[in-house]
């Protein structure tokens, strides 16, 4: 999990560069949350981990209770995940996640990204295969704890690896675990600082400083789509934010 952990932290050292580009996306992350589960986070366990996840990045208390006020207004609009595929230039592979309330604009402003920029969108599933979707746990440690020994005691609750992020463990998951890993985190106190599901490509691809250059004005224009929650790639990570991620 090497390999994921380092791309994972040059990339979100980039994406988190944005903080209003990403109080916006938990935001709008909690209202679907709460509209789906209700606005009591005792009750909703989604819920309580994207408090965490908006606690993490900084996220303005007035601005959680507010995506948790909108939900239950008559204006908030019914919500989608859709998932689009296709390539950027010089073959590069994108996944673009999004929750929108019209998939119509959503994938015609995918769409025209993406051929603005020598790219093409694809069909479902045409490139999901090249990336690999976990759960991501950030956990703040015990006092005197045992990574290893606290990895085969998770095992059993759908734990696949661990890794130290600074003064954090990372545990990583397949997706239908997400549940089972956070009761077992929450039942024995452990404080979640964040808890995502993420893709990682299975191979990234090495490009020049300068298609490298072309390729981050596609992902920033992307990102910028307020109905765009998250970009993947499997571009490598550069050798700046591979310094970075050490």
């Amino acid at each position: 999990m090497g390999r994921a952990f380092e791309y994972r932290k040059a990339r979100k050292l980039k994406r988190w560069g944005n903080m209003s580009r990403t109080f916006t996306r938990i935001g709008k992350e909690i209202s679907i949350c709460v509209k789906e589960s209700g606005p009591d986070p005792s009750g909703n366990s989604r819920l309580r981990v994207l408090i965490q996840n908006a606690k993490a990045a900084n996220m303005p208390k007035d601005n959680i209770d507010r995506a948790i006020k909108k939900a239950v207004s008559k204006d908030f609009g019914d919500y989608k995940d859709m998932v689009y595929e296709g390539y950027g230039p010089f073959g590069i592979a994108f996944l673009i996640e999004t929750q929108t309330d019209n998939t119509t604009r959503t994938v015609a402003n995918v769409r025209s990204y993406l051929n603005r920029h020598g790219g093409s969108l694809g069909t479902s599933g045409s490139l999901s295969f090249m990336f690999e979707r976990k759960s991501v746990f950030k956990v703040v440690p015990k006092d005197g704890i045992d990574i290893e020994e606290l990895e085969l005691e998770m095992i059993d609750y759908g734990a696949e690896e661990m890794e130290m992020d600074e003064n954090e463990i990372v545990i990583y998951g397949q997706p239908e675990d997400f549940s089972r890993i956070q009761n077992y985190l929450e039942e024995h106190q452990f404080e979640i600082v964040s808890a995502e599901f993420e893709r990682f490509p299975n191979e990234t691809k090495e490009v020049t400083p300068e298609q490298r250059e072309t390729l981050d004005k596609l992902i920033e224009k992307l990102e910028d789509d307020e109905d765009v929650s998250n970009v993947y790639t499997n571009l490598a990570p550069s050798p700046d934010e591979d310094e970075e991620a050490e």
